[in-house]
């Protein structure tokens, strides 16, 4: 499972299943490589904007551009929903890669459960 090796290794497989995963308006998207998942997203739309989460490619997967091609399809998606905001809850090791993506820091660092310190990233896709 993509989520649990990148964003839960070493712990319960069932700390990958978030809330609102099975609402009937979330959206997962994922990335194929060989008829292999090896990166997922999933998107909750809100009234306003929507939440990207749970974004991971697998490590021997990284940095060949399948983050960005999900990031792209997301934001396709978004717009097709008549939203133009996406945000996201992103580990400080993921700020380069978002900030290359055209999102930007919003408010102070902070610190979730799993994965440690955060900042809100934030992008207006009609912008």
């Amino acid at each position: 499972m993509v989520r649990h090796a990148v964003l839960r290794n070493g712990l319960p497989l069932k700390t990958c299943a978030f809330d609102r995963d099975e609402d009937i308006d979330t959206l997962h998207i994922g990335a194929y490589a060989n008829k292999k998942l090896v990166g997922v997203l999933t998107l909750l739309p809100n009234a306003t904007d929507v939440q990207l989460r749970g974004m991971a490619v697998l490590p021997e997967m990284q940095k060949l551009g399948i983050g960005f091609q999900l990031i792209l399809e997301a934001e396709k998606c978004v717009m097709s929903m008549g939203i133009s905001l996406l945000w996201m809850n992103a580990r400080l090791v993921a700020i380069p890669f978002y900030e290359r993506c055209s999102y930007q820091k919003l408010g102070d660092k902070f610190r979730l459960p799993f994965g440690g310190e955060h900042y809100k990233m934030i992008k207006n896709l009609c912008a």
